[in-house]
């Protein structure tokens, strides 16, 4: 292929699949192992078919960012691993009019043992570049970062900002016709991400094609020309980005009704919610919210857990999470338990918001997306009527003051 043909990408009858064991006895040693083999040689472990993706078809043209959105194992980062060859497809094909670069992990593609600027080199061979092409971005790779202070200090001793900032200035930079980015971007700063989106615009002007997965909306609405919406790993909808958006939105409600059966959410199941409610249907902006959750015994589990609640808006970024470890409250198990969460001093934008409750220990016991609904109602909460426009940016409302005291004159003596 060619830029002449107009496709950066082309993916046809994609699919990825994967073998999960379903039911039977698991050995935890070599030795048990073979006495079971033994003791029953005609015995076979079970497996059954998990399609990851299924039969996921389209085109990219030169110069798009295209936003890949879904719900949670929607099959978005398994889309670009595939991709960018860190896995095999099952079934498809796949076509590249370049060379990928990619992002997907805080850690994908740096030896940690090797220093941020033998990295530099490491990942753009890996690219496929020469030293010489390198070189020529080596500055403005190390400028981008911020990390020029401990450019010759191994990775392994970064923070996961340092990491990811490197590992994205090097993607960015290094010439790869096409570029593939994860949700790795949350890890850094707003300023760090701010300048992200800003390269990844100024990539896709210059023909270069990027591919963004993303849970956080408006960012795919600022950055992406168009997206793909997936759904239990078939693709959906490919088009615009405000389709895409509609499309995911729609989702909710699906997902959460299929989620108040507790034997179809994640999590061990050793201790689940067994009910969430919530004091109003809709509350205006600057009032209390309060959330009751119910939840079962398990007299056999050892040891407290925690309950983690998320709030998300309409467009599924979470704009607050209230963890009970944050106020050092732990649960027995012994016995059933009504948990009342009350949140305070958080002004609500209008619209629609869902809550996630997460049941934890060491791991996740309980997960219930979409546990509850609310509205938040177009009230404004300011003493002044502005206008729509007063408010219309940012993801909370605050509340805030103004002080105005008289300017000095300027050169007064």
């Amino acid at each position: 292929m060619s830029r002449a043909a107009g496709k950066a990408v082309v993916v046809a009858g994609l699919g990825k699949s994967y073998r999960v064991g379903r039911r039977g006895y698991r050995p935890n040693s070599v030795v048990e192992a073979a006495t079971e083999r033994l003791r029953h040689p005609l015995r076979r472990a079970v497996y059954e078919e998990f399609r990851a993706l299924d039969d996921v078809s389209f085109e990219v043209p030169w110069g798009e960012a295209v936003g890949i959105v879904g719900r949670n194992g929607a099959g978005k980062s398994t889309l670009l691993k595939l991709l960018t060859r860190i896995t095999a497809p099952t079934r498809g094909r796949i076509e590249l009019a370049g060379r990928i670069g990619s992002l997907l992990e805080v850690g994908t593609g740096f030896h940690p043992e090797l220093t941020g600027r033998e990295n530099i080199f490491l990942s753009g061979s890996l690219l496929g570049m020469n030293r010489g092409e390198i070189r020529r971005q080596f500055d403005s790779i190390v400028d981008f970062s911020g990390v020029e202070k401990f450019l010759d200090t191994p990775v392994k001793r970064y923070s996961s900002g340092m990491y990811v900032r490197l590992a994205f200035a090097v993607a960015a930079h290094l010439e790869t016709e096409i570029l593939a980015i994860d949700e790795v971007l949350a890890v850094g700063d707003a300023e760090f991400q701010a300048k992200s989106l800003a390269k990844m615009r100024d990539v896709a002007k210059d023909g270069r094609t990027v591919l963004y997965v993303s849970h956080q909306m408006q960012t795919v609405t600022a950055l992406c020309t168009s997206a793909l919406y997936l759904e239990r790993g078939r693709l959906e909808y490919y088009g615009g980005v405000d389709g895409a958006l509609e499309r995911y939105r729609a989702s909710f409600a699906t997902f959460a009704a299929a989620q108040s059966d507790a034997s179809r959410r994640a999590g061990t199941g050793e201790l689940r919610a067994q009910a969430v409610r919530l004091s109003e249907e809709s509350y205006e902006p600057a009032e209390d919210k309060l959330i009751e959750i119910d939840l079962d015994a398990n007299p056999a589990m050892i040891g407290h857990y925690f309950v983690s609640v998320h709030l998300n808006d309409d467009n599924g970024v979470v704009v607050v999470q209230c963890d009970s470890r944050n106020v050092g409250v732990w649960l027995d198990p012994a016995t059933p338990q009504s948990v009342t969460l009350s949140i305070s001093d958080l002004w609500l934008k209008p619209g629609r918001y869902t809550v996630d409750v997460f049941v934890c220990k060491t791991g996740i016991l309980d997960s219930w997306e979409g546990a509850a609904v609310f509205e938040v109602l177009p009230v404004s909460p300011y003493p002044e009527l502005a206008g729509d426009e007063a408010m219309s940016v940012g993801t909370v409302l605050s509340d805030f003051s103004y002080r105005v005291d008289p300017a000095s004159s300027a050169g007064a003596s």
